[in-house]
């Protein structure tokens, strides 16, 4: 049985983001509000041996570990991976006003900020920079835009509601009652990039090893979920001809001005 008791959160409440437009406006193929189809599971977590801790059972910078993740796996399939190193997730978390040695500021983070941040200034992991070229809004409660999330984007950037129960399953997996150890957030809330789904369910990166969350589990307890356009992922490992490139960056661009105004 897993014991994730030891292990850190860090997700702040969810933040809505105003403007963001969802995913099916930059699935090229789709046509209006039909999502493309996409395979009956998809994987792509097998290009990566090992995921690194990025000292999230230590910190609650599972926001930023989350960065680094999603990054090593579109690296990796484009055959030149870049892994995010303990003292870039610090760097990272750090700008969001943690400081080290002072423990009352390990606050975790709000995942819309460190979005904000990822297509500004970026992360640096792997000794490069790395800023993301758009982010789009993905329903939770729709299992089609999680799937085609991954098939297409590659990763979906989502934020968990954790339950207590959650720090002993080996699968994540939720009973008909959602009440006591089962309460959302009873736990608190996390970040994790997810890397594949099945008809079970999907396949999340957290505390430097793949975990399973069941369809039921991901209705109870997914509070947000973002797909992430990297030019990374989709002009090497993926599928250029698939996103909107020109539609994304308007929209980014809107983003930026309506933040700065």
């Amino acid at each position: 049985m897993d014991d994730h008791s030891g292990m850190k959160l860090g997700k702040r409440p969810a933040r809505p983001i105003a403007g963001l437009r969802p995913i099916g406006r930059y699935l090229a193929l789709a046509p209006a509000k039909i999502l493309p189809s996409v395979p009956s599971a998809c994987d792509r977590s097998g290009a990566v041996a090992s995921w690194p801790m990025l000292k999230n059972d230590t910190l609650g910078d599972c926001t930023i570990a989350a960065v680094g993740h999603a990054v090593q796996l579109w690296t990796a399939e484009a055959s030149r991976m870049r892994v995010m190193t303990d003292e870039e997730v610090l760097a990272g978390y750090e700008a969001f006003g943690y400081v080290p040695g002072e423990p009352q500021t390990d606050q975790g983070a709000v995942e819309a900020d460190v979005l904000a941040r990822w297509t500004g200034a970026g992360f640096s992991t792997g000794g490069v920079e790395d800023v993301l070229t758009g982010f789009c809004a993905v329903d939770p409660t729709q299992e089609a835009e999680v799937r085609a999330g991954v098939a297409w984007l590659g990763v979906v950037y989502a934020g968990l509601e954790l339950p207590i129960a959650a720090r002993s399953m080996d699968v994540w997996d939720a009973p008909g009652a959602l009440t006591g150890d089962y309460a959302p957030g009873s736990w608190g809330g996390h970040a994790v990039p997810i890397v594949g789904y099945a008809p079970w369910g999907v396949v999340c990166v957290t505390w430097g090893a793949l975990k399973r969350i069941t369809w039921k589990f991901w209705a109870a307890y997914a509070s947000e979920a973002y797909g992430l356009l990297s030019r990374d992922f989709v002009t090497e490992g993926g599928n250029a001809a698939t996103v909107d490139w020109a539609a994304l960056e308007s929209d980014m661009a809107d983003l930026r001005a309506e933040a700065s105004a």
